[in-house]
């Protein structure tokens, strides 16, 4: 079976534990300085136990495991939808299957969990065909 056939499943990626570290480096880069990321008192004022990443840092690591998986200029969609939040701690388990291929394009499914939980997940319409 190919890397693009229907049914393959790229090697899980995992990462984690995720930090504080990790989510204020993300927030500088980004510019996303909401306090549910970085001030505890908030945090517990707003209901959640702890501080939380923000949605665009796993959905990165997830994009990223895509295109080194099939390489960037093979993407022509990639979209994501947030289940749960991640927290400091977390540790991330990144996963794909390409769920169909034709006229050539493959679709993949995409999926982030935490143990048994779903943090996130996605799909990719990308090229068969290298360019």
């Amino acid at each position: 079976m190919t890397e693009l056939e229907p049914g393959f499943s790229a090697p899980t990626r995992n990462i984690g534990p995720i930090t504080q570290t990790d989510i204020v480096r993300f927030a500088g880069a980004g510019g996303d300085f909401n306090p549910l990321h970085h001030d505890p008192e908030f945090v517990r004022a707003s209901g959640f136990p702890g501080v939380i990443a923000m949605g665009q840092l796993h959905a990165g690591i997830l994009g990223s495991y895509l295109t080194d998986w099939v390489g960037v200029e093979r993407v022509r969609e990639f979209g994501v939808r947030f289940v749960a939040p991640v927290f400091v701690g977390d540790n991330l388990a990144f996963d794909g299957t390409v769920s169909s291929s034709e006229s050539g394009i493959a679709e993949i499914s995409l999926k982030v969990t935490r143990g048994s939980d779903t943090i996130v997940t996605g799909r990719a319409a990308v090229s068969t065909s290298s360019p």
